[in-house]
């Protein structure tokens, strides 16, 4: 019986170059998976592009929904952004993507399933991941581990010597990721860190350049229900209409660009620009209410909770214990975070300026400079004697070995005692 292979299929040029050398390479039948998770593509062409380069079939699976519901919120509830910067919009696709692979593989009766991740990427850990969770005996196949293909501009030729349409311009060639969430961008001119990205020469897709954008604010309300945003400008929504039209507001104000250097899983540094707009926005929001609804200890240990959830999703770990333990303690920290919050667009920023909620901590009555009935000024003479009296204490030994002309305290038979610098 002739091998069976389900290729991770985008339309790009990668998977294009895929669906020919599977064919050359393995004398096999290739099924084309595609998952919808918002990305912007005319499905019908899509189709008609694997099918010409010798694909047997292509299976759309529509993601979005669980996208959004599954992925998208757990984030935005994490407040979580890699190496601090990063709003992760490729690694949180990439899970769902690898479990509709790995389901779609079992449901068509085939041995392997293949992707276009180089070997220098993060997407191959992701995906491998992804379906060792749900097809753990599945053989997996990474042309770009094996094949003698070293470049783009190599891929292209390939396709023009068998006269194969290229899926894009050689001149607009970026390697690029989109979904609902953002939009990447990598390769080409942005491989020197030097080089300035050319935000207004149409490499953007979703913003325009910040300087671009109108010359007056916008200004824009959320409301969100534990974590979630529910409602734009008090208009009720689900996520995926919210996310798309705040994709289009934030867009045209610039709002949600990154020029980012981050470091890969796989130990090397990589460039790209990423385009967030919905997402800054949202995570803007969510910020800004935690300020309010969550108490001081919650918020710093979920900030070190936070960067954990980050690495975990940016590494491929979503279906690990770990991931599961961590949604469990951050979903638990959301049953306050519900209120409204009022954001500023303007000219590639975005600023949380005002919030409010039923659950807010903040009281006026204990802020404001005027003394209220919760507060005496007397009190606080108590609370910073015992806050400070470690200090206190270790000040006073320091000012009897001073006294006592010895550089080290002794024990009572006088033998000098090591002191470690600090506490």
């Amino acid at each position: 019986m002739k091998k069976k292979i389900a290729l991770a299929y985008s339309g790009g040029l990668d998977t294009t170059v895929i669906i020919p050398w599977l064919k050359e390479n393995y004398d096999c039948e290739v099924v084309a998976v595609c998952g919808d998770v918002g990305q912007e593509c005319d499905w019908a062409s899509l189709e008609k592009r694997a099918l010409s380069t010798g694909a047997s079939k292509l299976i759309i699976k529509d993601l979005k929904a669980e996208f959004v519901q599954g992925y998208l919120w757990p984030l935005v509830k994490a407040g979580s952004l890699y190496e601090g910067r990063y709003l992760l919009g490729t690694s949180a696709a990439r899970p769902l993507l690898a479990k509709a692979l790995a389901e779609v593989a079992m449901a068509e009766g085939c041995s392997a399933i293949a992707h276009g991740c180089t070997g220098k990427g993060n997407d191959q850990v992701r995906f491998e991941l992804g379906v060792k969770a749900f097809a753990p005996e599945m053989e997996v196949i990474a042309p770009w581990r094996t094949w003698d293909i070293s470049s783009r501009e190599q891929e292209i030729e390939y396709l023009e010597k068998r006269d194969i349409p290229v899926p894009m311009k050689k001149s607009d060639s970026y390697s690029r990721d989109d979904n609902l969430w953002h939009i990447s961008h990598e390769g080409l001119d942005l491989e020197d860190p030097m080089n300035e990205p050319k935000l207004g020469s149409g490499m953007l897709k979703m913003c325009v350049a910040p300087e671009a954008g109108p010359d007056r604010p916008e200004y824009l309300r959320l409301d969100f229900v534990a974590g979630v945003p529910v409602a734009l400008d008090g208009v009720k929504m689900d996520g995926l209409g919210l996310v798309k039209a705040l994709n289009v507001r934030a867009g045209r104000h610039g709002v949600g660009i990154l020029d980012m250097v981050e470091n890969r899983v796989v130990g090397m540094k990589s460039r790209g620009v990423y385009e967030t707009p919905g997402g800054t926005v949202i995570m803007e929001a969510h910020a800004k209410l935690e300020q309010l609804c969550l108490d001081r200890k919650t918020f710093s240990f979920k900030q070190t909770v936070g960067q954990r959830f980050a690495e975990l999703l940016y590494e491929g770990e979503w279906f690990s214990p770990l991931m599961s333990a961590i949604n469990a303690f951050i979903d638990s920290t959301q049953g306050h975070v519900t209120g409204s919050v009022k954001l500023k667009l303007y000219k590639g920023s975005v600023t949380g300026v005002g919030a409010t909620s039923p659950y807010s901590l903040y009281d006026a009555s204990l802020a404001s400079f005027t003394t209220g009935p919760l507060f005496s000024h007397k009190d606080s003479e108590g609370f910073i004697n015992l806050f400070g009296l470690p200090t206190k204490v270790r000040a006073r030994l320091e000012a009897r070995i001073k006294a006592s002309g010895n550089a080290k305290p002794q024990t009572a038979k006088g033998e000098a005692i090591d002191v470690p610098a600090g506490d």
